[in-house]
């Protein structure tokens, strides 16, 4: 079948995008590789509480007033003589100071801990891979966490995935500018090619397309 003029037009035109978008992809920066370290099962130092978090609260010598909570999806928790303590926003160093100076009205200079148990993390802080995967997900970041840890979390790459096309999309967290780096996730997990592993950031997205063939 012959093409008229506005149909080889229209074919140049997608020509033109498919073509622009490959080269768009090679001219993205890629991360520095990252060794395999033990990943601390837990929130890094800076952590943020978010709501269904859940927190041991220590007070020392105070044993009564010790409680595990989860943090409630308006964001507050209730301990023994603290009721609807904001929670959501501050790190467990901060909740601590706020639920020491709450106590100091009961109790003589408490002393009083937070430890994070299990956490979801507040939208920021969550790892976002959507596109071909076998389960896109947000994942709650974990300190010293890699592409690998996270692919391994949504089950790896699809069938149709082109994985070696994926791109990680990083916001600045001062100025809120959007960069791009380019990802190499068929090397990375059917090659085992451990260049490619690459460190995450709190609030990173993965974006992984389909194969056009």
């Amino acid at each position: 079948m012959r093409l008229g003029h506005a149909g080889k037009v229209l074919a140049l035109s997608l020509i033109a995008m498919v073509l622009s978008s490959c080269m768009g992809g090679a001219n993205r920066p890629e991360l520095p590789p990252t060794a395999f370290v033990a990943s601390r099962e837990g929130p890094g130092e800076e952590y943020v509480i978010g709501p269904l978090d859940t927190l041991q609260i220590f007070v020392w010598r105070n044993q009564e007033l010790s409680a595990e909570v989860q943090v409630r999806p308006d964001g507050r928790i209730t301990t023994p003589l603290v009721s609807d303590m904001p929670a959501v926003g501050k790190t467990p160093a901060m909740l601590a100071d706020d639920l020491k100076y709450a106590l100091g009205e009961y109790i003589k200079d408490p002393i009083v801990s937070v430890v994070v148990k299990s956490f979801s993390g507040t939208f920021g802080q969550q790892i976002r891979i959507v596109g071909a995967t076998e389960k896109p997900a947000s994942i709650p970041y974990r300190a010293n966490m890699t592409l690998l840890d996270a692919m391994i979390a949504v089950g790896g790459l699809s069938e149709f995935a082109a994985g070696n096309r994926a791109r990680l999309v990083r916001f600045d967290k001062n100025g809120g500018r959007q960069r791009e780096y380019r990802l190499r996730l068929s090397d990375l997990l059917k090659n085992g090619d451990t260049s490619a592993n690459v460190r995450l950031e709190p609030g990173d997205v993965i974006i992984i397309p389909e194969s056009m063939f």
